[in-house]
């Protein structure tokens, strides 16, 4: 075996935990991609020949390289998905892979992934990497130039937004899951007769006008109406997943981890009576979203 796939060898085996920590940083599948392949580039560039623990080494790069998208992101201010919600989230022809994505995004949590999108880039970076890879903080300190304690804090800022507000009872909260996740599941399997099943025969939908859009909001009445409308969403149930919307059990809509549209339910006796669809940026932006407890 010659040095070059001797390297190639040696890249492969932590492509993975790359990929990991780039996907948290990031949120976006290419985007983690095209970070991975920079610090392949990279590491074919540089003498490793002293590096101890390769591992370690190409994290590092990785990190940094995340950090640096995420500030040029927060510095232009823009959205790099800009998609209309009444759009399919992804595009089947646009060179990407949908299915790729949205299973990254399920294992991950699409909670997680809308909570961590809210955070500057620096308690992002020290947040994932301590919290979810168990990197020192004195090994992170160094990428954001800052000393062990105060990279300690930006982590324990970052975590107090992960956990959200003080949530209903657990008990509330576990029922709330159970029909949630149940209308999330019939959605995604396009099961009519079980989305009927959880929805009371005078559900009420409302969607802000955003949402498809239209110049006005949209009231939807009745359990067969609303249904019909959540099987047309099917694409876009893919991207998304529970979460604490204002310390109640909603679902939350993140392509590519930037958040879209967020469901509102209000659940009586076991039955959904109210959907709030919100798609509206600055309603979005009121809104305090959290990470259910597995």
């Amino acid at each position: 075996m010659d040095e070059r796939e001797s390297l190639i060898e040696r890249f492969e085996v932590h492509r993975p935990q790359l990929q990991a920590v780039a996907y948290r940083m990031l949120g976006s599948l290419s985007e983690a991609d095209d970070a991975v392949q920079d610090a392949w580039l990279r590491l074919n560039r540089a003498d490793t020949s002293d590096v101890e623990n390769l591992g370690a080494w190409l994290t590092t790069v990785v990190a940094r390289l995340c950090l640096n998208m995420l500030r040029s992101r927060e510095h232009r201010r823009e959205e790099p998905f800009d998609i209309q919600v009444s759009d399919p989230v992804i595009s089947r022809d646009s060179g990407g892979d949908p299915e790729r994505e949205a299973l990254m995004a399920d294992s991950v949590g699409v909670a997680l992934l809308v909570v961590l999108d809210t955070l500057p880039p620096a308690e992002r970076l020290a947040f994932v990497l301590h919290d979810m890879f168990a990197v020192p903080f004195d090994e992170i300190a160094p990428m954001l130039e800052r000393s062990p304690a105060a990279t300690r804090q930006l982590a324990s800022r970052a975590r107090r937004r992960v956990k959200g507000v003080t949530p209903a009872p657990d008990a509330d909260v576990t029922r709330r899951r159970r029909i949630v996740d149940a209308f999330l599941a019939a959605t995604r399997g396009g099961d009519f007769e079980a989305l009927i099943a959880l929805l009371h025969p005078d559900v009420v939908l409302r969607a802000d006008k955003a949402v498809v859009p239209t110049p006005q909001p949209i009231v939807v009445r009745g359990a067969q109406p609303v249904a019909k409308g959540a099987m047309a969403a099917l694409e876009r149930a893919w991207f998304t997943g529970p979460a604490m919307v204002d310390g109640a059990v909603g679902l939350a809509m993140a392509p590519h981890g930037r958040l879209r549209v967020v469901l509102s339910f209000t659940i009586i006796e076991g039955m959904i009576t109210e959907i709030d669809v919100i798609a509206e940026p600055d309603r979005l932006s009121q809104l305090d979203l959290a990470v259910l407890d597995a």
